[in-house]
């Protein structure tokens, strides 16, 4: 199955601006993110996707710093992005990934792939539909003709989500969750907010530059609580307001 892995990322954010080029260790967190996604070895192309605003240029730069392709597209229109992408690439299926989840799992990544590949029948498959990994661990691809018949669908902050309109609309396409154990849903390894930052700044400078397993990592964490209780109060926000 060929694969195409697209990276989201832009400068701009309310909670944390500018966290996608923020360095964790020898490297910004979009070049972690690209990292975890090529280790999984479930990518055949790899793309970043970021913005025509002038502030990303910056990520255009990091992009060829790292060696990674990079499109740019509407700033607020993260769907009509991912499209364009797919004008340019052949692809089967399509892993989305977001520039703010540095705590990849290469491993996850390439079970998930595994399966879709399996299932020829579905449409989108999601780590998320019943949540059990921590928030910044959610793997979710996609069949790319899926993606394009989203365009005149799509509307609002569904853009801006790229998938809501997938999973939100059951009765018009194929969805599957996959559902991993154990439930560890409690933890919060995306980077959203300077609460999140402290507890990943540490997480990466115990553990290093390279990826490490959900496993391992849930586990130092749960010789560590004190460090899962730094965003424990961070609240995700709504899909409409996000």
């Amino acid at each position: 199955m060929r694969t195409l892995g697209i990276i989201q990322a832009r400068m701009g954010s309310t909670r944390l601006p500018g966290k996608v080029l923020r360095r964790l260790g020898d490297r910004t967190v979009l070049e972690r993110v690209v990292r975890a996604a090529r280790a999984s070895g479930a990518v055949t192309d790899l793309v970043v996707a970021t913005s025509t605003a002038p502030e990303d240029d910056a990520v255009v730069a990091e992009c060829a710093r790292i060696g990674v392709p990079c499109e740019r597209g509407p700033l607020d229109d993260v769907l009509g992005r991912f499209l364009r992408v797919l004008d340019t690439r052949d692809s089967e299926a399509v892993l989305r990934f977001t520039a703010d989840c540095p705590l990849l799992d290469p491993g996850l990544i390439a079970q998930v792939t595994a399966a879709f590949a399996a299932l020829p029948e579905v449409d989108y498959l999601s780590t998320s539909i019943a949540r059990t990994l921590p928030r910044g661990l959610d793997v979710e691809i996609v069949r790319p003709g899926v993606l394009r018949a989203l365009d005149p669908l799509a509307t609002d902050y569904h853009r801006t989500h790229v998938t809501s309109y997938i999973y939100t609309h059951p009765e018009l396409f194929r969805v599957a969750g996959l559902t991993l154990q154990p439930d560890l849903s409690h933890l919060r390894l995306t980077l959203d907010t300077a609460e999140d930052w402290r507890l990943i700044s540490e997480i990466v400078a115990q553990l290093g530059d390279e990826p490490v397993p959900l496993r391992t990592l849930a586990g130092w964490l749960a010789q560590r609580p004190q460090l899962g209780r730094l965003n424990a109060h961070v609240r995700q926000k709504e899909l409409s307001k996000a």
